[in-house]
């Protein structure tokens, strides 16, 4: 998925027993002993496995909030709008984690301790993360009592089938596709043959496929196994849809929602309120609270405003938290060093790599000399330094980050540990050799403070190495949506992207199997190499989590040393505050940031 845009949570090969792999990934400021410490420790428990639960972890309510108390409204300053409501078109970070409180599907994350620090797969709308007795293929879910959109409608196994058959409608297109292509059996964006125009023509998936055999039972048919399905049915792009209410692409502006919240209002670009539902039973739901009236959103919200004014602590701003700013980089060095700052603020990794696309459809990035000549140039110190330096971020080697498995901290092809700055020397060499020193280079940048600093800096160490760069803004709002195009401007971007649920297969096959390449989907360099495409079928063929790690750990090594399709430019961290009037503050790290589900204001 996307930072600020798509996020994933990648995660690796789950044992058929019901156990995940889990690894993560790890912004200009000091870096205390101590916080380095602190940041490893982070890394290595996400590294832990993650079960599935039973009928009785499934059952709600949740587990109550210590000192969690009812009412009142909270502010939340958000950098970027929210591009998509439809929970089909949601894949970047910042929207699923707003869609935390108003949609659900059949399993979710379910936190263990109040730290987020510890998580199970559970039933959400269904009774238990799903039963399966031969491997995988197979998959049954049965529908609690009592579950209803907000209109009152009872939520039915109609609406499940609803729910999965739009996912082929071409319309759809900027969601996860992992469900489809196994449902399909097939990589890329072939799965749309199976059933081309969704439900809206009549046609349906045979029973052989997907089984509805009441209104209560679910059942998916796949010809392999896919032991990762309760996993994967826990990210906000397979919530569920209401068949009467689908209103095709219109459902994107008003869904019918599931969870404790519903949308009072939105303003695109500007803001979003967000109200209690009261279809909503919390018998049914073993995730989320209800302990807040109101949710007050604000868009355009930049990182160092929102920061000084929740350092200030008045007023309003009391009863305040960002889900989506991090403490900015002039104000990092502040917030760690002072104690009186320690109860309101929370850190983690986060599993986010960062990575320079080079645009593989565009004639000119086709010689790998001139890609090796950006990759030597690019000064990645430069993205490291906009988010706040080593205390927000680590210098990459490899596409793999630090809480994956398959993380390999020796591995530096570029030199960055040495030359964090960029080799505009040897970069330059590589271009006259090519023939092509001051070439034109179109560098696509988002439209944020960070975006603004990093673009900057980075176009002045390609100019350095013989490159004339352009640099076009492009609106955060709908960054993704740009540079996810299959004829966009621009040959240099950057995406954020992290594991879907913890393995390096929901990073190296969503990004980087050239049978993806479409509108909207997350090829975003358009590479199509064909020892890459088989390296995913054949890994993503083995069972062993262990062996399967390693191979994916070779396979990101040739992308980044031989292919060169995209450049690594840092493994994310995250450091959030919040108002001393918020209650209830933890870093999750499966949502990889503050978690909503369980704020109350004291």
């Amino acid at each position: 998925m996307s930072k600020g845009g798509r996020r994933a949570y990648a995660a690796l090969s789950v044992l058929a027993a019901g156990t995940l792999v889990l690894a993560g990934c790890s912004k200009g400021g000091s870096h205390t002993g101590d916080n380095r410490k602190q940041d490893q420790e982070n890394a290595k428990r996400q590294q832990a496995s993650i079960k599935f639960g039973d009928a009785v972890d499934s059952q709600g309510p949740a587990p109550a909030v210590p000192g969690a108390r009812n009412g009142g409204t909270i502010s939340v300053p958000n950098r970027d709008s929210l591009a998509h409501l439809d929970p089909a078109q949601i894949y970047v970070s910042n929207e699923s984690q707003v869609a935390q409180l108003f949609h659900r599907g059949l399993t979710g994350y379910k936190a263990t301790s109040d730290d987020g620090s510890s998580h199970e797969v559970v039933g959400d709308l269904a009774t238990d993360a799903g039963t399966t007795t031969d491997g995988g293929k197979t998959w049954k879910y049965t529908l609690k009592d009592g579950i209803k959109f907000e209109d009152g409608s009872p939520i039915t196994s109609k609406d499940v089938r609803q729910t999965f058959e739009r996912l082929f409608a071409p319309f759809i297109n900027t969601g996860p596709a992992y469900i489809q292509q196994w449902l399909a059996d097939t990589p890329g964006a072939d799965y749309r043959k199976l059933l081309p125009d969704g439900p809206y023509k009549g046609k349906h998936l045979p029973s052989s496929v997907l089984e509805t055999p009441d209104e209560k039972t679910v059942v998916f048919h796949f010809r392999t196994a896919h032991p990762d399905l309760p996993y994967a049915l826990g990210l906000v792009g397979y919530s569920i849809v209401s068949q009467k209410g689908d209103t095709k692409e219109k459902y994107d502006r008003k869904p019918l929602v599931t969870g404790p919240y519903k949308i009072q209002s939105f303003k695109s670009g500007k803001s979003m309120v967000l109200v209690k539902n009261p279809q909503w039973d919390p018998k049914t739901d073993p995730l989320r609270h209800q302990y807040v009236d109101r949710f007050d959103i604000t868009f355009n919200q930049q990182y160092e405003d929102s920061t000084k004014a929740l350092i200030a602590d008045s007023g309003g701003d009391r009863t305040s938290v960002s889900f989506q700013n991090s403490v900015d980089a002039g104000n990092l060095a502040k917030v760690l060093g002072d104690p009186r700052m320690k109860s309101r603020t929370v850190r983690g990794y986060q599993p986010f790599v960062g990575q320079m696309n080079i645009n593989l459809s565009h004639p000119a990035m086709k010689d790998k000399k001139v890609r090796e000549a950006i990759a030597y140039a690019l000064p990645v110190s430069a993205f490291q330094r906009a988010y706040g330096g080593a205390d927000a971020m680590e210098l990459p080697g490899g596409l793999i980050g630090p809480t994956v498995s398959g993380y390999d901290p020796g591995f530096d092809p570029w030199g960055r540990k040495k030359k964090p700055a960029g080799d505009p020397d040897k970069a330059k060499k590589l271009l006259q050799e090519a023939g092509k020193v001051g070439m034109k280079l179109t560098f696509g940048y988002i439209n944020s403070q960070e975006g603004q600093s990093y673009s900057t800096a980075m176009a002045a160490g390609l100019k350095r190495a013989g490159f004339d760069v352009q640099r076009q803004e492009i609106p955060a709002e709908s960054y993704y949506d740009q540079v996810g195009k299959i004829k966009n401007n621009y040959d240099i971007f950057n995406t954020n992207w992290s594991a879907d649920w913890p393995s390096a297969s929901t990073v190296i096959g969503p990004l980087y199997d050239g049978r993806t390449i479409a509108d909207g989907a997350s090829n975003y360099s358009q590479i199509n190499d064909p020892k890459v495409n088989s390296e995913i079928d054949r890994i993503n063929g083995i069972t062993d989590p262990v062996k399967a790690a390693a191979e994916w750990e070779k396979l990101d090594k040739y992308l980044v040393k031989d292919v060169i399709n995209v450049v690594p430019t840092g493994y994310f961290k995250q450091v959030q505050i919040a108002g001393s009037g918020i209650g209830g503050l933890a870093y999750d790290d499966v949502i990889a940031g503050i978690d909503p589900r369980r704020l109350y204001v004291k």
